[in-house]
């Protein structure tokens, strides 16, 4: 099983039923650089940094509803994954009531260059379900020298998320941007109280700005060996780039091979007999592949055409939505205020001015955290200070643009 640690992927090795044992860890981060995993099959764990949680909860206990439920939550909130990066999403159940389910949708971000082993695991899931949480709990732990966070409620994991946050130990950096998710959460019907709080650290390090800051008892402890559910999940991502590899070697195989069975071939007027059937196999299906081009020049234009349309049929384009998803970050009551907001070709650029520079800190912090504007990545200038207060201005990338690319 490969897991990630608090510097780099750690392999462990067992069972669920005896239990795992760690093998090694080290300081690698990207799990194409592993080396010494061992024969047989592998499990890895999606760090949480490469998934977004959208906690849930509809009006019915039917499972087979749950799926289209959570996609539809998801597009509320503007994420769609690829479909054709493999399976992404996936929902657990966190509580049940009568005709009610409190769900947590889960969404892979697509495995990037290097981010999956060169061998193929066999089975996939996260990092924090394998974590074993008590009652209702805030787990703080430390995953490629980043401090995450998990909530569970009753024992199963309600929501988990990843920060920015480096320090040694948790500092009030960190404490805040939990306080900010619990109160998102809260917003959406999610009132997640913990009752316990348990950093996960090595070396006994002291809990810092924890103490005190949740209203509950705070824990240090070493991190325990991962426990998996019963149900693993069915995330699924395609490698293509690892079956492109495959599919290279073997076609080198073959075309050694189909250079002995060529030699051979001209010694021998029956093996000449089947390369001639065979090649007038290939002469059809060139045929055929020729007749259907049409059909394809045509499909790629149709694409294309409708893609222009984007900003008319998909609302996640519309400038009228992006404006308001902006506005959702300007914090209340700050006098922050819009002045220009122009759009053009996935860009959107916003000037404004606010009393003082603080509204403009808040304004740029609620952009870049934004549930509704993920994949977008700002450009943000220094506040100008004038007579009458303070100007600023932001330039969001839309996701797929040339300038959002990391």
């Amino acid at each position: 099983m490969l897991v990630p640690g608090e510097a780099g992927w750690e392999i462990w090795s067992g069972s669920p039923e005896a239990g795992f044992t760690l093998l090694s860890a080290g300081e690698t981060t990207r799990a194409a650089d592993l080396t010494g995993v061992p024969a047989g099959d592998v499990l890895l764990l999606f760090p949480v940094k490469a998934t977004t949680s959208l906690p849930l909860r509809v009006s019915t206990t039917d499972d087979s509803l749950f799926p289209e439920l959570s996609a539809l939550h998801a597009e509320r909130l503007g994420l769609r994954p690829d479909p054709m990066a493999g399976q992404l999403t996936d929902q657990f159940v966190v509580a049940q009531e009568a005709e009610n389910t409190a769900l947590l949708a889960v969404i892979l971000r697509t495995p990037g260059e290097g981010e999956l082993p060169a061998r193929s695991p066999k089975e996939f899931d996260l990092s924090a379900r394998a974590i074993p949480f008590i009652g209702d709990s805030l787990v703080i732990w430390r995953e490629f020298h980043r401090w995450v966070f998990a909530l569970s409620v009753g024992g199963k994991l309600a929501y988990s998320q990843a920060t920015s946050i480096d320090t040694p130990v948790p500092d009030e950096s960190l404490v805040r941007e939990i306080r900010l998710s619990l109160i998102q959460l809260s917003l959406q019907g999610l009132d997640c109280k913990p009752s316990k709080v348990i950093l996960y650290a090595a070396g006994n390090p002291t809990p810092g700005a924890l103490v005190g800051a949740f209203g509950a008892s705070v824990e240090v402890l070493p991190k325990p060996a991962p426990v998996l559910p019963s149900l693993r999940s069915k995330l699924l991502p395609a490698d293509v780039r690892a079956a492109r590899r495959e599919a290279a070697k073997k076609q080198q195989v073959f075309a050694a091979v189909a250079a002995v069975v060529l030699a051979y071939l001209g010694l021998a007027g029956w093996f000449g007999y089947n390369l001639w059937k065979d090649s007038r196999e290939v002469a059809k299906l060139r045929a055929e592949a020729a007749d259907v081009a049409p059909q394809r020049i045509a499909y790629v234009t149709h694409v294309s055409k409708w893609e222009e349309l984007g900003p008319v049929v998909d609302i996640s384009k519309s400038p009228v939505e992006i404006l308001y998803r902006c506005a959702q970050a300007i914090p209340v009551n700050s006098g922050l205020r819009l002045k220009t907001a122009e759009m053009n070709d996935g860009e959107v650029k916003l000037i404004g001015e606010a009393g003082n520079p603080k509204p403009i800190n808040d304004f740029n912090f609620g952009l870049s955290k934004s549930n509704m504007l993920v994949g977008y990545t700002w450009e943000i200038q220094p506040p100008n200070q004038t007579a009458k207060g303070w100007d600023f201005t932001f330039t969001g990338h839309a996701p797929g643009t040339a300038e959002a690319q990391p």
